[in-house]
Order: C-alpha cells, then sequence, then structure tokens
C-alpha cells in the first residue's frame, strides 16, 4: 500500500490497523536537540482517546505512547522518531458479521474494489485509530512551531445547525466543553442536539475551526506546493472529512472583489500588515503574515443503530443493522487530529522555504 508518507523534509509515515497488536508513526526530519518525552506527546493523544464523554465511543483505551527511537535524554537526535501505541482492548468478534458486506458510508467496498481484500475487523487502515499517528506525529510539529513563535489552536466550529458565536469565542472554553467548542452557550445547545439525534439511533457532524498565530509572511509555494493546496490535501486525508475552506472560503463566492479584497497598510510596530483577513492569511499560495484561518467539514458517524440497505460480496441486496461500539460524532475528537495535521504541514513548509533565498543559506552557514 503506497500513500502513507506525508512531507518533504518533515516528513511522517503511519502504520498500524485498529485491530492489530498496535499503531504508530515515523517521524523524520526533526532537528536534533528539541525536548520531548513521552508525558509530553500524551498529552496530545489524551485529547483524541475514546471514552472521555458520553459523545464518544465506550471503547476504553489508554492510547499510551511508547517512544522507541530518536530521543536521548530527553532531547531529540535528529535520526527518525519512531512511535508507537498498543492496542489493548480490541472486539474483532463486534465486526464479524460485516465480513460479506458493506456498511454504508465506509470505506468497505472500495477497499474490496482496490486490493480485492480487506481487513474487516474495525476497517483496518480506514479506521480513525490510524490519526493516533499522526497525532504524535503532529505534537512533534506543535513542539517545533512553539519554538518558532507559532501557535496552533483548532476547535469546534459548529456541530448540525449548532454554531459558535464569534462575540462568545474564549479560547480557554475548549477545555470546559465536553465537544470542544470555545463558546459555552452554543455547547451546551449543541450537547442537546446531539442526545436527540443518540435517541433517535443517528449521529451528527459539524465543522472545525483551526487558528494559526504567529505565522511569518513568506512561507509556501507558488504553483503546485501552494501553502493552502498542501494544507487542504492534509486536512483532506483526514478520513471523515468532506470539505475545507481557508479564510472566507465559499463565502469568497458571493460577494464582490471590493468587499473580498484585504487592504494592506504599513505602521512601524507591525510593519505591512492587512485591515482585514478574507484570504486567510495566504496569498498566491503563500502565507501573508495574518492569522492562518481554516475550516475542516465532518460528516457524520456512519455507523448508525439503525436499519439501513446495503449489498454483500454476493450481490445480494440485505438489511442490516451495525452494533459495536461507535461514536455518535466523532467532531470533539477530531479537533486534535486537524490541528496534528495543520502543524506538521507548517513544519514541513517552513523548512522547505529554508532554501527559497541564497541570502538565508548564506546567513545560516556564515553566521
Amino acid at each position: 500500500m503506497s500513500g502513507s508518507v506525508y512531507g518533504t523534509l518533515f516528513t511522517i509515515a503511519t502504520w498500524g490497523e485498529s485491530h492489530g497488536d498496535g499503531i504508530g508513526v515515523v517521524v523524520d526530519g526533526c532537528p536534533a536537540g528539541l525536548l520531548l518525552d513521552e508525558a509530553y506527546i500524551q498529552t496530545y493523544l489524551d485529547r483524541r482517546k475514546p471514552g472521555q464523554t458520553k459523545y464518544s465511543t465506550p471503547r476504553k483505551e489508554e492510547d499510551k505512547v511508547v517512544i522507541l527511537s530518536g530521543v536521548f535524554e530527553g532531547r531529540t537526535t535528529g535520526t527518525p522518531i519512531s512511535l508507537t501505541v498498543y492496542n489493548e482492548n480490541q472486539r474483532s468478534g463486534d465486526y464479524s458479521k460485516i465480513a460479506s458486506y458493506y456498511r454504508p458510508g465506509h470505506a468497505d467496498y472500495t477497499f474490496d474494489q482496490k486490493y480485492g481484500f480487506r481487513d474487516y475487523r474495525g476497517g483496518g487502515r480506514s479506521s480513525g485509530r490510524e490519526t493516533i499517528g499522526r497525532v504524535a506525529a503532529g505534537a512533534i510539529a506543535c513542539a517545533i512551531l512553539q519554538e518558532l513563535g507559532v501557535q496552533v489552536k483548532a476547535y469546534t466550529r459548529s456541530i448540525g445547525p449548532i454554531t459558535i458565536d464569534p462575540a462568545n469565542l474564549k479560547l480557554e472554553n475548549i477545555s470546559r466543553s465536553a465537544l470542544c467548542m470555545p463558546d459555552l452557550e452554543a455547547s451546551e445547545r449543541a450537547e442537546t442536539y446531539l442526545l436527540e439525534q443518540m435517541t433517535e439511533h443517528n449521529s451528527a457532524g459539524g465543522i472545525i475551526e483551526c487558528l494559526v498565530t504567529g505565522m511569518p509572511a513568506g512561507i509556501g509555494e507558488p504553483v503546485f506546493d501552494k501553502l493552502d493546496a498542501s494544507l487542504a490535501k492534509a486536512i483532506m486525508s483526514i478520513g471523515a472529512v468532506k470539505g475545507v475552506e481557508i479564510g472566507d472560503g465559499f463565502h469568497s463566492a458571493t460577494v464582490t472583489g471590493a468587499e473580498n479584497n484585504d487592504p494592506f497598510y504599513f505602521d512601524e510596530k507591525n510593519g505591512v500588515t492587512k485591515t482585514s483577513n478574507h484570504a486567510g492569511g495566504i496569498l498566491g499560495g503563500i502565507s501573508d503574515g495574518s492569522d492562518l484561518i481554516l475550516r475542516a467539514a465532518i460528516k457524520p458517524t456512519p455507523s448508525i443503530f439503525r436499519p439501513q440497505n446495503t449489498v454483500n460480496q454476493d450481490q445480494e441486496n440485505l438489511e442490516i443493522q451495525i452494533h459495536g461500539r461507535h461514536d455518535p460524532i466523532i467532531v470533539p475528537r477530531a479537533v486534535v487530529v486537524v490541528e496534528a495535521m495543520v502543524a506538521i504541514t507548517l513544519v514541513d513548509q517552513l523548512f522547505v522555504g529554508m532554501t527559497s533565498q541564497l541570502s538565508k543559506i548564506k546567513d545560516f552557514y556564515h553566521r
């Protein structure tokens, strides 16, 4: 299987299946000397692990990370960093019935068409547990960005029809909300909406917003490797994501140029800056020094406890009802995954950007 490696200079390679012995990632291109330990990485993994609220799967996994290589005496060595999380609570029998049919909304059918074979235990490589490796690698990327003064923060913007009010947005509320919403009033209404869906054996989706502050201007490539294009690819590679916006996104198509343009101005403190940020911090595929704003649309969880129509491998029509341990919504647990993929992409683009001007190379080697 190709396609499990992401990045150019800062690369990640995820491995493992949801019901195998373990799952993990190899991170290559991390500079030597970065302070790093398992406890720090664990704080990120704890944000996505299951069983923490009534809105997530009851599957209990500690998801304890183990650093196998690339760190010595609390600092990175510059060699590949291998991280693993051992699976502890597999119940593969929950999935034995789906071995012969295709679940609506899942990758069962497409895996069979591509490989002629699939690991039906929880979806194999298509399982949400694959994101453990991304989050562990994202923790390392965030540590690098913190050294550069760049902060990445994601949160739930909306769940179903419930959207946060920007006037009530307080980042400190994210950890206080069971749904990772920075608006506690909206979070309360969203919880009511979710409980209604759960009562009806249904699920819900939502939108995750990611805010990046401290991003310098001049990062990204002008053609195929545009910063926004790279971010879109990274976010769309997350299994449940069905759409990505930068800045005003699709709303930009409904306004005029005069409304959408961001006027520049200069002041002594901040230099060249903008009076607005409809572009979301990226112009021509290159960061402009403003806050970077990205949104990801997350589809409803496809495993729902109600009858659904499908077909089996013998092309027979049948009605099924999925059982097992499933999230009624995955948006809150996916917040840290979006954060991780944004951070990984930014670090990679920052490293690539170090060679964009000869003067930068001379400064590095002749300082």
